[in-house]
Protein backbone atom coordinates (compact mmCIF):
# COMPACT_ATOMS: atom_id res chain seq x y z
CA UNK A 1 0.00 0.00 0.00
CA UNK A 2 1.42 3.48 -0.85
CA UNK A 3 2.47 5.86 1.89
CA UNK A 4 -0.61 7.91 2.80
CA UNK A 5 0.77 9.66 5.88
CA UNK A 6 0.19 13.10 4.32
CA UNK A 7 -3.57 12.41 4.28
CA UNK A 8 -3.79 11.39 7.95
CA UNK A 9 -5.37 14.69 9.16
CA UNK A 10 -8.08 14.45 6.49
CA UNK A 11 -8.84 10.78 7.12
CA UNK A 12 -9.12 11.05 10.91
CA UNK A 13 -11.74 13.80 10.65
CA UNK A 14 -13.88 11.49 8.53
CA UNK A 15 -13.42 8.73 11.12
CA UNK A 16 -14.62 10.95 13.96
CA UNK A 17 -17.69 12.16 12.07
CA UNK A 18 -18.70 8.76 10.67
CA UNK A 19 -18.32 6.80 13.90
CA UNK A 20 -19.92 9.29 16.27
CA UNK A 21 -22.91 9.77 13.96
CA UNK A 22 -23.10 6.02 13.45
CA UNK A 23 -23.26 5.30 17.18
CA UNK A 24 -25.89 8.00 17.72
CA UNK A 25 -28.01 6.74 14.84
CA UNK A 26 -27.76 3.15 16.08
CA UNK A 27 -29.10 4.07 19.52
CA UNK A 28 -31.89 6.15 17.95
CA UNK A 29 -32.82 3.26 15.66
CA UNK A 30 -33.20 0.91 18.64
CA UNK A 31 -35.78 3.28 20.13
CA UNK A 32 -38.07 2.57 17.18
CA UNK A 33 -38.11 6.19 16.08
CA UNK A 34 -36.88 7.62 12.78
CA UNK A 35 -36.78 4.47 10.69
CA UNK A 36 -34.09 5.87 8.41
CA UNK A 37 -31.54 5.79 11.25
CA UNK A 38 -31.25 1.98 11.11
CA UNK A 39 -29.84 1.69 7.57
CA UNK A 40 -27.96 4.96 8.06
CA UNK A 41 -26.27 3.64 11.21
CA UNK A 42 -25.22 0.43 9.46
CA UNK A 43 -23.73 2.40 6.56
CA UNK A 44 -21.93 4.88 8.81
CA UNK A 45 -20.50 2.27 11.18
CA UNK A 46 -19.30 -0.15 8.50
CA UNK A 47 -17.79 2.66 6.45
CA UNK A 48 -16.38 4.29 9.60
CA UNK A 49 -14.72 1.03 10.66
CA UNK A 50 -13.05 0.73 7.26
CA UNK A 51 -11.87 4.35 7.39
CA UNK A 52 -10.63 3.82 10.97
CA UNK A 53 -8.37 1.06 9.67
CA UNK A 54 -7.16 3.44 6.98
CA UNK A 55 -6.57 6.15 9.60
CA UNK A 56 -4.44 3.81 11.71
CA UNK A 57 -2.39 2.87 8.65
CA UNK A 58 -1.92 6.50 7.59
CA UNK A 59 -0.93 7.38 11.16
CA UNK A 60 1.82 4.78 11.12
CA UNK A 61 3.01 6.23 7.81
CA UNK A 62 3.03 9.74 9.25
CA UNK A 63 4.54 9.14 12.68
CA UNK A 64 8.25 9.08 11.76
CA UNK A 65 8.96 12.81 11.28
CA UNK A 66 6.71 13.72 14.22
CA UNK A 67 8.21 11.40 16.81
CA UNK A 68 11.70 12.63 15.93
CA UNK A 69 10.74 16.08 17.27
CA UNK A 70 12.50 16.32 20.67
CA UNK A 71 10.06 15.49 23.45
CA UNK A 72 7.27 14.26 21.17
CA UNK A 73 7.98 10.50 21.07
CA UNK A 74 5.89 9.60 24.11
CA UNK A 75 2.94 11.70 22.93
CA UNK A 76 3.11 10.03 19.51
CA UNK A 77 3.13 6.59 21.12
CA UNK A 78 0.08 7.35 23.28
CA UNK A 79 -1.83 8.71 20.30
CA UNK A 80 -1.00 5.60 18.26
CA UNK A 81 -2.11 3.23 21.04
CA UNK A 82 -5.49 4.91 21.46
CA UNK A 83 -5.88 5.05 17.68
CA UNK A 84 -5.29 1.30 17.43
CA UNK A 85 -7.78 0.63 20.24
CA UNK A 86 -10.35 2.71 18.41
CA UNK A 87 -9.71 0.86 15.16
CA UNK A 88 -10.00 -2.55 16.82
CA UNK A 89 -13.21 -1.76 18.68
CA UNK A 90 -14.94 -0.36 15.62
CA UNK A 91 -13.78 -3.21 13.41
CA UNK A 92 -15.71 -5.40 15.85
CA UNK A 93 -18.67 -3.02 15.59
CA UNK A 94 -18.49 -3.15 11.79
CA UNK A 95 -18.40 -6.96 11.88
CA UNK A 96 -21.46 -7.03 14.17
CA UNK A 97 -23.32 -4.69 11.82
CA UNK A 98 -22.54 -6.94 8.86
CA UNK A 99 -23.69 -9.96 10.86
CA UNK A 100 -26.95 -8.16 11.72
CA UNK A 101 -27.55 -7.42 8.04
CA UNK A 102 -27.01 -11.08 7.14
CA UNK A 103 -29.31 -12.26 9.94
CA UNK A 104 -32.00 -9.81 8.83
CA UNK A 105 -31.86 -11.09 5.23
CA UNK A 106 -32.26 -14.63 6.50
CA UNK A 107 -35.30 -13.64 8.50
CA UNK A 108 -33.71 -14.21 11.91
CA UNK A 109 -34.97 -10.90 13.24
CA UNK A 110 -34.61 -11.57 16.98
CA UNK A 111 -30.95 -12.48 16.62
CA UNK A 112 -30.45 -9.52 14.31
CA UNK A 113 -31.91 -7.18 16.93
CA UNK A 114 -29.66 -8.72 19.57
CA UNK A 115 -26.68 -8.10 17.30
CA UNK A 116 -27.73 -4.47 16.87
CA UNK A 117 -27.88 -4.01 20.64
CA UNK A 118 -24.40 -5.49 20.81
CA UNK A 119 -23.24 -3.03 18.16
CA UNK A 120 -24.79 -0.11 20.06
CA UNK A 121 -23.14 -1.08 23.36
CA UNK A 122 -19.72 -1.82 21.90
CA UNK A 123 -19.93 1.34 19.79
CA UNK A 124 -20.72 3.41 22.87
CA UNK A 125 -17.69 1.93 24.60
CA UNK A 126 -15.62 2.78 21.52
CA UNK A 127 -16.53 6.46 21.69
CA UNK A 128 -14.18 6.92 24.67
CA UNK A 129 -10.98 5.75 22.93
CA UNK A 130 -12.10 7.65 19.83
CA UNK A 131 -12.26 10.90 21.80
CA UNK A 132 -9.01 10.07 23.59
CA UNK A 133 -7.19 9.42 20.31
CA UNK A 134 -8.60 12.65 18.84
CA UNK A 135 -7.61 14.67 21.91
CA UNK A 136 -4.07 13.28 21.89
CA UNK A 137 -3.83 13.96 18.16
CA UNK A 138 -4.79 17.56 18.84
CA UNK A 139 -2.08 17.75 21.50
CA UNK A 140 0.48 16.53 18.96
CA UNK A 141 -0.47 19.30 16.56
CA UNK A 142 -1.00 22.19 18.96
CA UNK A 143 1.38 21.35 21.81
CA UNK A 144 4.23 19.66 19.93
CA UNK A 145 3.81 21.17 16.42
CA UNK A 146 3.67 17.60 15.15
CA UNK A 147 3.38 17.68 11.39
CA UNK A 148 2.94 21.46 11.28
CA UNK A 149 5.11 22.72 8.46
CA UNK A 150 6.71 19.30 7.95
CA UNK A 151 3.86 17.16 6.62
CA UNK A 152 4.47 18.12 3.00
CA UNK A 153 8.25 18.21 3.26
CA UNK A 154 8.17 21.53 1.41
CA UNK A 155 10.97 23.93 2.33
CA UNK A 156 8.55 26.87 2.38
CA UNK A 157 6.36 25.06 4.92
CA UNK A 158 9.33 24.45 7.22
CA UNK A 159 10.29 28.15 6.91
CA UNK A 160 6.76 29.17 7.89
CA UNK A 161 6.98 26.86 10.91
CA UNK A 162 10.23 28.53 11.94
CA UNK A 163 8.70 31.99 11.43
CA UNK A 164 5.66 31.07 13.51
CA UNK A 165 7.84 29.69 16.29
CA UNK A 166 9.97 32.84 16.51
CA UNK A 167 6.87 35.06 16.41
CA UNK A 168 5.06 33.14 19.17
CA UNK A 169 8.18 33.10 21.35
CA UNK A 170 8.59 36.86 20.91
CA UNK A 171 4.94 37.53 21.74
CA UNK A 172 5.19 35.31 24.81
CA UNK A 173 8.27 37.19 26.01
CA UNK A 174 6.38 40.47 25.60
CA UNK A 175 3.39 39.08 27.51
CA UNK A 176 5.78 38.11 30.31
CA UNK A 177 7.17 41.67 30.30
CA UNK A 178 10.59 40.44 29.19
CA UNK A 179 11.25 43.34 26.82
CA UNK A 180 14.89 42.47 26.20
CA UNK A 181 14.03 38.94 25.13
CA UNK A 182 11.11 40.13 22.96
CA UNK A 183 13.34 42.69 21.22
CA UNK A 184 16.01 40.05 20.62
CA UNK A 185 13.51 37.64 19.07
CA UNK A 186 11.82 40.23 16.87
CA UNK A 187 15.26 41.32 15.70
CA UNK A 188 16.14 37.73 14.87
CA UNK A 189 12.85 37.37 13.04
CA UNK A 190 13.75 40.34 10.84
CA UNK A 191 17.23 38.98 10.15
CA UNK A 192 15.84 35.60 9.14
CA UNK A 193 12.97 37.00 7.02
CA UNK A 194 14.18 40.42 5.80
CA UNK A 195 11.87 40.53 2.76
CA UNK A 196 8.63 39.87 4.64
CA UNK A 197 6.63 43.11 4.97
CA UNK A 198 4.80 42.06 8.12
CA UNK A 199 8.03 40.93 9.76
CA UNK A 200 9.69 44.28 9.00
CA UNK A 201 6.79 46.14 10.60
CA UNK A 202 6.86 43.84 13.64
CA UNK A 203 10.57 44.59 14.05
CA UNK A 204 9.93 48.35 13.84
CA UNK A 205 7.06 48.02 16.31
CA UNK A 206 9.45 46.19 18.64
CA UNK A 207 11.83 49.15 18.52
CA UNK A 208 9.00 51.24 19.93
CA UNK A 209 7.36 48.82 22.35
CA UNK A 210 10.31 46.75 23.57
CA UNK A 211 13.29 49.10 23.21
CA UNK A 212 11.41 52.43 23.52
CA UNK A 213 13.66 53.75 20.77
CA UNK A 214 11.41 56.01 18.73
CA UNK A 215 14.23 57.68 16.80
CA UNK A 216 15.56 54.42 15.36
CA UNK A 217 11.98 53.32 14.61
CA UNK A 218 11.33 56.57 12.70
CA UNK A 219 14.53 56.09 10.70
CA UNK A 220 13.43 52.56 9.80
CA UNK A 221 9.96 53.78 8.80
CA UNK A 222 11.50 56.41 6.53
CA UNK A 223 13.07 53.57 4.53
CA UNK A 224 9.88 51.49 4.47
CA UNK A 225 8.22 51.32 1.00
CA UNK A 226 4.56 52.28 1.29
CA UNK A 227 2.26 51.46 -1.67
CA UNK A 228 -0.19 54.28 -2.38
CA UNK A 229 -3.06 51.86 -2.99
CA UNK A 230 -2.70 49.77 0.19
CA UNK A 231 -5.11 51.31 2.71
CA UNK A 232 -4.45 48.76 5.45
CA UNK A 233 -0.70 49.21 5.25
CA UNK A 234 -0.96 53.01 5.20
CA UNK A 235 -3.03 52.98 8.37
CA UNK A 236 -0.71 50.56 10.10
CA UNK A 237 2.41 52.54 9.22
CA UNK A 238 0.69 55.80 10.19
CA UNK A 239 -0.29 54.54 13.64
CA UNK A 240 3.17 53.06 14.10
CA UNK A 241 4.83 56.35 13.10
CA UNK A 242 2.68 58.19 15.65
CA UNK A 243 3.75 55.74 18.36
CA UNK A 244 7.39 56.21 17.33
CA UNK A 245 7.09 59.99 17.66
CA UNK A 246 5.61 59.58 21.13
CA UNK A 247 8.49 57.26 22.10
CA UNK A 248 10.92 59.85 20.70
CA UNK A 249 9.39 62.55 22.91
CA UNK A 250 7.61 64.39 20.08
CA UNK A 251 3.88 64.26 20.90
CA UNK A 252 3.02 67.20 18.61
CA UNK A 253 4.49 65.36 15.62
CA UNK A 254 2.49 62.26 16.62
CA UNK A 255 -0.74 64.30 16.67
CA UNK A 256 0.11 65.77 13.26
CA UNK A 257 0.59 62.31 11.77
CA UNK A 258 -2.73 61.13 13.18
CA UNK A 259 -4.56 64.25 11.96
CA UNK A 260 -3.25 63.63 8.43
CA UNK A 261 -4.48 60.05 8.70
CA UNK A 262 -7.90 61.34 9.77
CA UNK A 263 -8.08 63.58 6.70
CA UNK A 264 -7.02 60.75 4.40
CA UNK A 265 -9.39 58.20 5.95
CA UNK A 266 -12.57 59.96 7.17
CA UNK A 267 -14.23 56.64 8.11
CA UNK A 268 -11.48 56.12 10.73
CA UNK A 269 -12.03 59.46 12.44
CA UNK A 270 -13.30 58.06 15.76
CA UNK A 271 -10.48 55.58 16.13
CA UNK A 272 -7.94 58.28 15.26
CA UNK A 273 -9.51 60.73 17.75
CA UNK A 274 -9.21 58.06 20.44
CA UNK A 275 -5.53 57.63 19.61
CA UNK A 276 -4.95 61.39 19.73
CA UNK A 277 -6.68 61.55 23.12
CA UNK A 278 -4.25 58.97 24.47
CA UNK A 279 -1.21 61.10 23.63
CA UNK A 280 0.03 62.99 26.66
Amino acid sequence: MPNIGAYHPVIVHFVIALLILGVIFRWVSLSGRAAFTGPAAATLLILGAAVAALAAHSGLDAHGPVERIPGARRAVGEHEEWGKRTRNIFLIVGAIEIAALILTRRGRLEKARGALWGSAIVGLIGVFPLFEAADLGGDLVYSYAGGVGTRSGDTADVSRLYLAGLYQAAQQARTQHDSARAAELFGKLEREFPNDTNVRLLAIESLVRDRNDGRVALAALSRFPLPADDRRLQLRVGFLKADAYVAAGKPDSARAVLERLGNAFPDMQQRIKDRIAQIK
